[in-house]
């Protein structure tokens, strides 16, 4: 911080950081929402198809599973929205940014969950569970590559010390 409270790099404020990283987040969470959102409405209708009664049982429990999963992910990726809602004009922005990145996070963990149990009972149905993790699995990898690999490896390479 300079003396007159404002940061180094991008010289802005507090609030100036706070009210960006709040633009950037949300437009983020836009992109995983919608995504969410899609996959959920449609693992709503599968239990009303004929099929699913001829499902077996581990396929109905994996199916229950990817549903509940799917409306934790829907849950936690709509929360930073109410969270802003409910907290706008109390002047406690950095504190609001700080949450609903820790609710985004647990919504990309749990929308990963959900896309894998939707991968995993999907490929089952495919392929009568004959080559299902071997299927699953390297997406499953590349998620985890595209989604935290290569993110935090430009964070640990990238990142530049601090000045203070």
């Amino acid at each position: 911080m300079t003396q007159d409270g404002r940061r180094r790099g991008r010289n802005e404020t507090e609030e100036e950081r706070a009210d960006r990283m709040w633009v950037e987040l949300i437009q983020e969470v836009r992109v995983a929402q919608t995504g969410v959102q899609i996959l959920f409405g449609f693992l709503l209708t599968v239990v009303f198809q004929p099929k699913y009664a001829t499902l077996p049982r581990a396929d109905h429990v994996i199916y229950i599973v990817t549903v509940v999963l799917g409306a934790c992910a829907t849950g936690a990726l709509i929360g930073p929205v109410s969270l802003h809602r409910l907290v706008s004009g109390r002047r406690v922005k950095p504190q609001a940014v700080a949450l609903a990145s820790r609710m985004t996070f647990v919504g990309l963990v749990l929308l990963l969950a959900t896309m894998t149990s939707s991968l995993v009972l999907i490929l089952r149905v495919a392929t009568h569970g004959s080559a299902t993790a071997w299927l699953a699995a390297p997406v499953v990898a590349w998620y985890l590559v595209c989604w935290y690999g290569l993110p935090l490896w430009a964070r640990r390479r990238h990142t530049a010390p601090p000045d203070d």
